[in-house]
C-alpha cells in the first residue's frame, strides 16, 4: 500500500467528520514517516481535493451514472482521490487507477475495488476541459462558471454582485492558488529590516510584512514572538485604524482572538504613548492573544462579550474584527468554500450589528471604529454599516491607504475592500466610523 495516499486518505476522512485541511494533514503527517516529497504530495492532494470537492463530485456521478449519496463515505473520499489526481495532478492514469484500486480494498474491502476501478476508469477517459464541457452543457453561465471555478453557485452569485463582470471569474480563480507564507514584525520588538535578515521580500503595501516562503516555524523571531504569521491585509486594516486623526486615550481591540492584530496593535500603540487592552469571549482563545503579546511583558488581555462590556465610553481607537463567513479567506481554508451556506448568514450579521453597536457605544466622542470582517458579502459589510453604525461619520478610508490601488468597495468607495486576485491579500474588508459629539445610538 502507497503510504502516501493512505494518509491522504486518513486525512480527508478526519475533514469528513468535521476537521480543518490543514489541521487534518498536520495530524496524519505528524504520525507518519513519509518523505519531505511525499508529505509535499500529500498536502498538495487533500488541499486540492478539498478545494475542488464539489465539481468533482460532479464529475464522479457523471462518470457513474448514480448520484454521490449512494455510494459509501469512504468509496467517495477514494474516488475523489482518484479524480483529483487523474485530472487535476501529473499522475499516470494506470498508476492513479491501480493505487485507488487497491487503496479501496485494503481499507474499505475488496468488495468494493469493482466499483472504484469501474469509475475512475471513465473518469480517466476525459481530461478536465472535456469534463468541464460535458458537465456545464446546457446550464446558465453562472452556474457553469462557478462549476469550473470550483465554488457552489451562492458564492459565484456574492462575487458577481461585489465586482466587475471581468473580475469573477480571476477572483474564484485566486482563491485556488495557495498564498505564499506572510510574517509580521512585532513594532517595537524588531523591524523589517530585521526579519528581512532571514530571508524573503518586502511585502508591496504593508510597511511590517515580510513575503517569504518556506516554514515560518523555522524562522528564530517567529518561535520567540518578534514575529509572527499574518496576511498582508489583516497587517493594513489594523494599522489604518492609526492613520486616522483620533483623541488620545487607551485603543480596545473588542474580538481579539487569536491575537495577530491585538500584537501589531500593542506595537503600534506603544509607539503612540498609549495602550490597548484586547478582549476576547473565549477563554482558550484568550489565552492565544495573551501568546501573541508575550513579547510586550504583561499585556492587558480580558475575557469578555463584546456585546455586553463591562466598559464605559472609555477608548479612543477601537478595532472591532467581526465575526463573519470568513469567504476573503477561502484561498486558506480549503474545505470552507463547501461548508458554508447562505444559511450561516443570518446569526452572523445580527452579531455583527450587536457587536458594532456596542463598539460604537465604547467610543469616546471623536473617538474612531475600524470594523473589519475577512468577507465580500454586502450582507455583512455595508448593509451591516447602514444597519448597526446609523449617525456616525463615515470617513473615507481608502484616502488612507493611498499606496494600495483599486482599494475602495464596488460597493460603497468610502469603504475599503481588498482582493487576493488584485492586492495578494485575503479579501478584508474595512469600515472607518467617527462617534461625533453629537451622535446618538439606539
Amino acid at each position: 500500500m502507497d503510504p502516501a495516499r493512505k494518509a491522504a486518505l486518513a486525512a480527508l476522512k478526519i475533514v469528513r467528520d468535521g476537521g480543518y485541511a490543514n489541521l487534518a494533514v498536520k495530524q496524519v503527517l505528524d504520525r507518519s514517516q513519509l518523505t519531505s516529497r511525499d508529505a509535499g504530495f500529500v498536502t498538495q492532494l487533500v488541499y486540492g481535493v478539498c478545494r475542488n470537492m464539489g465539481t468533482l463530485d460532479l464529475i464522479i456521478e457523471k462518470a457513474s451514472g448514480r448520484a454521490i449519496t449512494t455510494l459509501q463515505p469512504g468509496v467517495v473520499d477514494v474516488l475523489r482521490l482518484g479524480t483529483q489526481q487523474l485530472l487535476m495532478m501529473r499522475v499516470p492514469a494506470h498508476a492513479g487507477v491501480s493505487a485507488c484500486v487497491c487503496l479501496a480494498s485494503e481499507q474499505i474491502g475488496r468488495h468494493v475495488s469493482g466499483v472504484v476501478n469501474a469509475i475512475l476508469r471513465r473518469v480517466a477517459e476525459r481530461d478536465w476541459d472535456t469534463w468541464m464541457d460535458l458537465i456545464t452543457h446546457g446550464l446558465p453561465a453562472a452556474q457553469a462558471m462557478a462549476i469550473r471555478s470550483c465554488h457552489p453557485l451562492w458564492i459565484e452569485q456574492v462575487y458577481a454582485h461585489c465586482l466587475p463582470a471581468g473580475e469573477v471569474v480571476q477572483a474564484m480563480e485566486a482563491n485556488n492558488e495557495a498564498p505564499q507564507p506572510t510574517l509580521v514584525v512585532r513594532p517595537g520588538l524588531m523591524t523589517r529590516d530585521e526579519l528581512l535578515t532571514y530571508g524573503g521580500e518586502p511585502t508591496p503595501y504593508s510597511p511590517w510584512g515580510v513575503s517569504r516562503s518556506g516554514d515560518p516555524a523555522q524562522v528564530p523571531p517567529v518561535r520567540d514572538g518578534r514575529a509572527a504569521v499574518q496576511d498582508e491585509g489583516s497587517q493594513l486594516v489594523a494599522d489604518l485604524l492609526t492613520r486616522v486623526d483620533a483623541p488620545d486615550g487607551p485603543w480596545l481591540d473588542m474580538c481579539a482572538g487569536p491575537g495577530g492584530k491585538a500584537a501589531l496593535l500593542t506595537g503600534l500603540a506603544r509607539d503612540a504613548g498609549q495602550g490597548l487592552v484586547a478582549s476576547e469571549l473565549r477563554p482558550h482563545r484568550a489565552r492565544l492573544v495573551a501568546s501573541a503579546l508575550r513579547g510586550y511583558g504583561s499585556p492587558a488581555v480580558v475575557v469578555a462579550d463584546g456585546c455586553v462590556p463591562a466598559w464605559g465610553s472609555v477608548f479612543s481607537r477601537i478595532m472591532l474584527d467581526a465575526p463573519c463567513t470568513g469567504l476573503g479567506a477561502l484561498r486558506r481554508r480549503a474545505e470552507a468554500r463547501w461548508r458554508k451556506t447562505e444559511d450561516d448568514l443570518e446569526g452572523l450579521v445580527r452579531l455583527q450589528c450587536d457587536l458594532l453597536w456596542s463598539a460604537c457605544s465604547s467610543v469616546v466622542p471623536g473617538g474612531v471604529v475600524a470594523y473589519v470582517t475577512c468577507s465580500p458579502h454586502p450582507g455583512e459589510t455595508v448593509e451591516v454599516i447602514r444597519e448597526a453604525a446609523k449617525g456616525l461619520e463615515i470617513l473615507d478610508a481608502p484616502a488612507l491607504l493611498g499606496n494600495v490601488p483599486n482599494a475602495q468597495s464596488e460597493l460603497d468607495p468610502r469603504f475599503i475592500q481588498l482582493w487576493p486576485h488584485r492586492h495578494g491579500t485575503d479579501a478584508m474588508f474595512c469600515a472607518l466610523l467617527r462617534r461625533t459629539s453629537v451622535t446618538e445610538l439606539r
